[in-house]
C-alpha cells in the first residue's frame, strides 16, 4: 500500500485522536482512509447534483422556448413561489 505524509491541524489531529481512543478506528490509517472514501462519495453526489441541475435548466430553457413559462409579476412572485412549495413532485 502507497505511504505519504500529510499534515494536520491541531484540530483534525486531536480529531483522530479521540476517534482512536472511542474505538471507531484501528489507527489513524483507517481514519484517512475513510475521511477519502466520505470525500470522494460527497464530490460524486455533487456532481450528480449538478447534472441533474444542468438537465434541469435544459428542460427549462426548452420550455421557455416552446412558450411554455407562466408570467408572474413582483407582487405574486412570494405568493408564487409558495405554492410551487406545496405542489407535489413530479417524477
Amino acid at each position: 500500500m502507497p505511504t505519504r505524509n500529510i499534515s494536520l491541524t491541531p484540530e483534525q489531529d486531536a480529531y483522530i485522536e479521540d476517534t482512536l481512543k472511542s474505538g471507531a478506528y484501528r489507527n489513524a490509517s483507517e481514519a484517512v482512509r475513510d475521511a477519502i472514501r466520505v470525500l470522494q462519495q460527497k464530490r460524486a453526489e455533487e456532481a450528480l447534483t449538478l447534472d441533474r441541475l444542468r438537465l434541469a435548466i435544459k428542460a427549462g430553457t426548452a420550455a421557455l422556448d416552446r412558450g411554455e413559462h407562466t408570467d408572474v409579476d413582483d407582487a405574486n412572485l412570494d405568493a408564487w413561489l409558495d405554492n410551487l412549495v406545496t405542489l407535489p413532485a413530479a417524477h
